[in-house]
């Protein structure tokens, strides 16, 4: 068998023992243990107890010839016929597993036997002549194994004082103890029936232990792939697989809180959404106004100066005149400067961040001058323009929050930059709030904005707050 030929072989007999579930392996795993296991201890068993008794046998046959040999021969030399017979009979009626016995004079005639109204057997005769023939093997005892239709017999031989009386003959079958050795064998295989019916008996009881809290887990995985989150694996024990269905509803409910958190996000992403197109176009509808009401005026008034003084023939009045008009001019491009810092500060983009918050900080302390504004930097350099403008968008958030909710005096403001991150912290000396109640109540939208715009450049932003005030976290990676 080649090399590919033995690789789908064994893939084959791998997806047969695969597809077989695990109550099946189970319980044909225990019944063949138990069935090899039963078998192979019958097996040993009737092979020791067989040599054994054939051992046994051999010695006893042994035995009993000698004493025969020893007790015919002063029946022998009397010429006592009757008391030789009598002799063997009572052997062979003592000893169950004796079949035969009888006794040969020198001249190989029979003198006595016991085979009774049968007849003796001449064919033992031949198994004297075949085994015992030679005249010196006749001093000494013998034992031949062959078989009958009695079964197998043991013949042993004995000499009678030296051969010179002749040769007393002993047969021995080993049919009880074949008996023996067959019923201790059916008993054990009823046993190792027995046996392996008790160990199904308790591998399925196993099997039903093991495999119900997994079906349990299968089940509830299931229902988790459909989108049931809130669905447990029940605790059955503590053992691994107790331990298993734990990890797996650790793992469901970080499932579910996932999906809550990102539902909320979603939300409030909608919500922010909706709040940022609406501030659009509140911020469109100000600057519109603004520009028709303020700069619209002011260049309308110029128009109008211009054309008054054009009509004027005195120089002092035309001075006059043009001084009011630069005067004009000077507000009207104050206000577009203004309404051009609101909508991104030029000096963001000319000088770096640090110059920003410096600018926005005297704007607000001019609008908020009951606030106090504390700023430190430690920046090292301009950052990339995505990330200033993060932060910069970030702390102006923070800051206007402070203003508007916090019933505070102080704000602080701490850049720094260290080993590649630039972290941001704003806080203030207010009352505080609490920061996932106003998220769960869809007031967060502000925070949450704040958070997208940190994630967007790779940072992480953190809110804590308390009775002594807010503290606004952001830290990017560079």
């Amino acid at each position: 068998m080649n090399t590919a030929s033995h690789t789908a072989f064994w893939d084959k007999l791998w997806a047969l023992v695969g597809g077989v579930s695990v109550r099946t392996k189970i319980l044909g795993i225990i019944l063949a243990l138990t069935v090899i296991l039963g078998l192979g201890i019958t097996w040993q068993v009737r092979a020791v107890m067989t040599r054994v008794f054939v051992a046994e046998l051999g010695q006893r046959g042994l035995s009993v010839v000698s004493d025969l040999a020893a007790r015919s021969i002063d029946p022998i030399l009397l010429n006592d016929n009757f008391a030789v017979h009598q002799l063997l009979s009572d052997t062979v009626a003592n000893h169950p597993d004796a079949l035969y016995a009888f006794v040969l004079d020198n001249e190989g005639r029979v003198l006595a036997h016991t085979f009774g109204a049968s007849g003796f057997p001449l064919a033992l005769l031949d198994l004297e002549s075949e085994v015992y023939g030679a005249s010196e093997s006749k001093r000494r005892i013998q034992h031949r194994i062959y078989s009958s239709n009695q079964g197998i017999v043991h013949d042993f031989s004995a000499p009678i004082f030296d051969g010179r009386s002749g040769v007393v003959r002993l047969g021995l079958t080993e049919n009880r103890l074949s008996g023996i050795v067959n019923a201790m064998t059916g008993q054990m295989l009823l046993t190792t029936i027995v046996v392996a019916l008790v160990g199904i008996a308790a591998a399925s009881f196993l099997t039903w232990l093991l495999t119900r809290p997994i079906l349990a887990l299968v089940d509830t995985t299931h229902q988790v792939g459909k989108g049931d989150l809130s669905a447990r694996a029940p605790h059955w024990a503590d053992d691994e697989i107790g331990a298993l269905a734990d990890a797996f509803n650790a793992m469901a409910e970080n499932l579910e809180t996932s999906r809550q958190a990102i539902a909320e996000k979603d939300m409030a992403r909608t919500q922010l959404l909706e709040q940022l197109i609406t501030a659009q176009e509140e911020e469109r509808k100000r600057i519109a106004r603004e520009l028709h009401d303020d700069v619209g005026q002011a260049l309308t008034s110029l128009l109008v100066g211009m054309k008054v003084a054009g009509q004027l023939e005195s120089a002092a009045e035309m001075r006059a005149k043009s001084e009011e008009m630069r005067t004009f001019a000077a507000e009207t491009l104050e206000q577009v400067r203004l309404l051009s810092r609101q909508l991104r500060p030029s000096v963001l983009d000319d000088l770096g961040l640090a110059a920003a918050l410096n600018r926005y900080a005297e704007e607000f302390r001019q609008r908020h001058p009951q606030f106090a504004v504390d700023l430190h930097f430690d920046l090292a350099g301009r950052l990339p323009p995505t990330v200033e403008t993060t932060l910069y968008r970030i702390v102006q958030e923070a800051m206007t929050n402070a203003a508007r909710h916090s019933g505070g005096g102080a704000v602080s403001v701490l850049l720094t930059r260290h080993d590649g991150h630039v972290r941001a912290i704003v806080e203030d000396d207010g009352q505080g709030f609490d920061v996932e109640g106003a998220r769960r109540a869809g007031r967060s939208v502000g925070l949450h904005g704040m958070a997208e715009r940190a994630e967007l450049v790779g940072g992480h932003l953190e809110i804590e707050s308390g009775g002594d005030g807010t503290a606004v976290y952001v830290e990017v990676t560079l």
